[in-house]
């Protein structure tokens, strides 16, 4: 049975397309069938982030008829599925985010779990992101404005009936200025999966269109990607081999 997973964030930069990459990473190397989609109609990054910068049919096309959802499945070299956006400005007219159900209906069966890159905030396209989804994660940094919003869409979410499944917290710098994981949960009322560290590596892999798993897989960011994906399947984070020092001194290895 495919899962629909739609990636949130209550604002703009504070990760979300990162996480969503490498998240589908971490799902394809414990054998999933993974198929991203770029659910950003108005400002895509997805394919951009995986080195696909344009690709012949794209979701806008699908939601404008012209092509089935299967036409738009770009094959990445990691075995990775996307369904990229188009760039252009052109791309945008005529456009109904509501179909996104239709076209999510053409994919059914052909993939284990498809990650939904939403567009920030609470707009059309991010609200027919997360009514079309099984289930949420909500990505946001440990700063009070980014908290805020990730609060409202908690909120918006559960107006909505759909089950959101914990907060990524991302660009974790462990300054004195940040808020405290315990303030976070108490305030969002949701668990922590996984805790993404500041790092330039991240940066330096985006800049080669690579994931940090692909780039520096025995980092600490990667092990929490991992950690992340075992979560989501439902797998023993046992499972998982993280050495014993990197246990013990993990906030050295980022």
């Amino acid at each position: 049975m495919t899962k629909i997973i739609t990636i949130v964030s209550g604002k703009g930069g504070v990760g979300k397309t990162m996480v969503t990459a490498n998240l589908g990473m971490a799902l394809l190397e414990i054998g999933k069938d993974v198929t991203l989609i770029d659910g950003n109609l108005t400002t895509p990054n997805l394919g951009l982030h995986l080195g696909i910068p344009s690709f012949p049919n794209t979701l806008h096309d699908v939601l404008k008829g012209k092509v089935e959802i299967m036409d738009a499945v770009y094959e990445h070299d990691s075995g990775l599925k996307i369904v990229p956006a188009g760039l252009s400005v052109e791309h945008l007219k005529g456009i109904d985010p509501r179909r996104l159900s239709q076209v999510l209906l053409g994919l059914f069966g052909s993939t284990d779990i498809i990650l939904i890159d939403a567009a920030a905030g609470i707009g059309r396209e991010a609200l027919a992101a997360i009514e079309n989804s099984d289930e949420v994660l909500i990505v946001t940094n440990p700063e009070l404005p980014a908290i805020l919003d990730a609060l409202k869409i908690h909120k918006i979410t559960e107006e909505m009936g759909i089950e959101t499944r914990g907060i990524v917290l991302n660009r974790i710098s462990r300054k004195k200025h940040e808020m405290r994981e315990e303030e976070i949960t108490s305030l969002i009322e949701l668990p922590i999966l996984a805790r993404i560290m500041e790092d330039e590596n991240i940066k330096k892999a985006i800049n080669q269109r690579l994931s940090i798993i692909q780039y520096k897989p025995y980092s600490y960011n990667s092990y929490e990607f991992r950690k992340l994906a075992r979560i989501i399947s439902g797998i023993p984070i046992s499972n998982l081999n993280i050495p014993w020092y990197r246990r013990i001194f993990s906030k050295y290895f980022f």
